[in-house]
């Protein structure tokens, strides 16, 4: 694999954990991206959607989107995109983005395909 790999991981989520040592030991040193501290822009996000072929509700996290007071349903794909941004927590992860593929980790093993 010579395309560089970057993951999307919240360190405290053990799902992103195990993407996290499953792209690891296969020998890949990803950047890792700390997205509630460091979260993506809009365009970014946009870019990581198109990639994973889904829309922003596709990646909400229903619970913490309604704890945000995030209503899904009253917002279009770009308001909903701003409202993700803005609340980093509301997205769904890992997400592993390799060159011009990207996968959620949901489950772990779905990013060995990208790789």
């Amino acid at each position: 694999m010579s395309d560089p790999v970057t993951i999307y991981h919240n360190p405290r989520c053990g799902k992103s954990r195990d993407t996290l040592k499953l792209i690891e030991d296969k020998g890949i040193a990803p950047t890792v991206v700390e997205y509630l501290k460091e979260p993506p822009s809009a365009a970014e996000l946009t870019r990581i959607l198109s990639l994973l072929g889904k829309r922003p509700a596709d990646i909400l996290r229903r619970k913490e989107a309604a704890e945000a007071g995030i209503d899904a349903a009253a917002l279009d794909d770009a308001a909903l995109v701003a409202a993700m941004v803005a609340n980093p927590i509301v997205i769904e992860r890992p997400i592993v983005v390799a060159g011009a593929r990207a996968a959620l980790g949901r489950p772990p093993e779905s990013v060995l395909a990208i790789l």
